[in-house]
């Protein structure tokens, strides 16, 4: 297992869910963390409490993964201290309604497509050069099991995570040669604020979407997020599926009642 003091770790989409989550368990390693998010106080709080708790160094980046222009003058601009960027995990997502394709936002499939796909691939363009010149670096892309099975009403979310997928691999294609790794970690379902987000804020439809079913936590991805970076140098993990025992694809679950 490899050591992470000091390894400067970003990652995107901190302020909620497996982003916080993945900041709390790299918190104890003596890691550095840019937490970058849309809610600056909800970074702060986390820093405070990363802080208060693990005596944790963290450097707050209030982003948009959307905008272009923003992710560069962020990564173009980090305290040359915070520069050298050792593992990118790009978590920023989301979902955006549950409609038929032919009946769906044009607003939603925009805000999908622009965070999942570009979003990513704005930081993954902005950051994985510095890798390449130090020679080391490692980029977690979070994607879902989504990116592996279409399910109804799910079409263009879909389409986004299948991009995940493509783009992980083709990254890893184009990074053979030099010591970078590109893991893919692809979570069923995970209790987040990730329903609430789909369906507008709608929490009573958001809670049926777990209900009679364990899902998986968000520090359950993180677990596996810290497994896939802490292995040996030679070891590339490409692309971990988990699911709660509860599911079984995108569309069997068993709920009890």
């Amino acid at each position: 297992m490899i050591s992470l003091q000091n390894q400067i770790i970003l990652i995107t989409g901190a302020s909620s869910g497996i982003g916080t989550a993945c900041a709390r368990v790299f918190a104890n390693t003596g890691a550095k963390l840019i937490l970058a998010a849309r809610r600056l106080e909800r970074l702060q709080e986390l820093a405070d409490t990363l802080k208060k708790e693990f005596n944790t160094e963290t450097h707050l980046i209030q982003l948009d993964v959307r905008d272009r222009a923003a992710v560069e003058s962020a990564i173009a601009n980090l305290p040359p201290d915070w520069a050298d960027i050792d593992i990118l995990i790009n978590n920023a997502g989301l979902s955006r309604g549950l409609d038929k394709l032919h009946e769906g936002s044009f607003a939603d499939w925009e805000e999908m497509i622009d965070t999942n796909i570009k979003g990513l691939l704005y930081l993954t363009r902005y950051v994985v050069p510095g890798m390449v010149k130090r020679d080391r670096g490692h980029v977690v892309n979070i994607g879902s099991i989504a990116g592996h099975q279409t399910y109804p009403n799910g079409n263009v979310y879909c389409g986004t995570k299948a991009a995940v997928r493509a783009i992980s691999e083709g990254l890893k294609l184009d990074l053979l040669g030099t010591p970078i790794r590109v893991t893919s970690v692809d979570p069923g379902m995970v209790e987040t604020e990730f329903s609430d987000v789909r369906f507008h804020g709608d929490t009573e439809r958001a809670k049926k979407v777990y209900q009679g079913v364990t899902p998986l936590t968000p520090d359950d991805v993180a677990d596996v997020v810290f497994f896939c970076v802490t292995r040996s140098p030679h070891v590339n993990i490409n692309e971990v599926v988990l699911m709660p025992v509860d599911q079984a694809s995108a569309t069997l679950v068993n709920r009890r009642t």
